[in-house]
């Protein structure tokens, strides 16, 4: 099919800076989201725990990635870009943690 491209789904948790520019996730509002890669996200994924910016330019962590079926792209709301910035490793452990916690 033309026009068909890899699709994978990124779950993620927003996150802010603090004072000394360092990216911390928010803890008022540690809710996990899913996005997906589209036609036009620019950059590309290099480990977990990477920020991207979604559509409305919400800052946002990787913490799992999982592949998506082309068919099924339309279930995930598209992000922009991924940049070149990443959260701790700390941070993204504690993360990681509270996903599975809340899988149970």
């Amino acid at each position: 099919m033309k026009g068909k491209y890899e699709v994978t789904q990124y779950i993620g948790v927003p996150v802010t800076t603090d004072q000394s520019g360092q990216y911390v996730i928010d803890e008022a509002g540690f809710n996990f989201h899913s996005w997906r890669t589209g036609k036009h996200t620019k950059g590309k994924f290099k480990k977990l725990g990477q920020v991207f910016l979604t559509e409305n330019n919400l800052e946002i962590a990787v913490i799992k990635t999982l592949p998506v079926a082309f068919k099924d792209r339309h279930g995930f709301t598209p992000m922009q870009r991924f940049t070149s910035a990443a959260i701790s490793d700390e941070a993204l452990k504690l993360a990681e943690q509270r996903l599975t916690e809340t899988d149970k």
